[in-house]
């Protein structure tokens, strides 16, 4: 093998390794039977948000996960593949793939996905592509701290409430018999 050749994929492992790194998911497809035409209407849509769609070789793609202490991606490194790696929110990534899969006509079917250091099956990427968006979730858990306060807010106040009526009412009488 020539230097050249292997500046070449040093350089490709550098560039996945960085990817893998900065990645919040990294979804692994098996591209074959897919046009060139398919192929560049995916990478468009993908890069419109903010993904990146490689077609990677598994020796090079196993060495830059390894590179970056993610070794469990190579188990989805069988046959030919191409990774999207999402510098995003995780869900409208997965979303945006399975959704691509499912409306085209293409035989692009995904392998799995890379979520950290855990190795989530095609299942797992569909039950979390069905999850609500991250601002959604956020509100409910505020939402779930906020009601026992409040509850107790009311509990506490209802006393003082009731002290308050009862005070007013001890006034009025006082008047009514100052009055007679």
């Amino acid at each position: 093998m020539s230097e050249e050749s292997k500046e070449k994929k040093a350089q490709v492992v550098d560039s996945v390794a960085e990817m893998l790194s900065r990645s919040s998911i990294v979804l692994v497809t098996d591209y074959r039977g897919l046009t060139v035409a398919e192929m560049t209407r995916l990478r468009r849509r993908l890069r419109g948000q903010g993904m990146d769609y490689r077609v990677i070789k598994n020796t090079l793609a196993a060495l830059a996960a390894q590179k970056v202490e993610r070794p469990a991606l190579e188990e989805l490194l069988v046959g030919p593949t191409a990774i999207a790696f999402s510098y995003g929110d995780v869900i409208p990534t997965v979303k945006s793939m399975l959704d691509y899969v499912k409306t085209s006509k293409s035989t692009l079917r995904i392998k799995g996905g890379l979520l950290g250091t855990r190795v989530l099956s095609t299942a797992e990427l569909s039950a979390l592509a069905t999850m609500p968006p991250k601002e959604v979730l956020v509100a409910r858990m505020l939402g779930n701290l906020q009601a026992p306060l409040y509850g107790l807010m009311y509990v506490l106040s209802a006393n003082l409430r009731g002290l308050v009526t009862v005070l007013q009412a001890r006034i009025q009488q006082q008047e009514v018999t100052a009055n007679v």
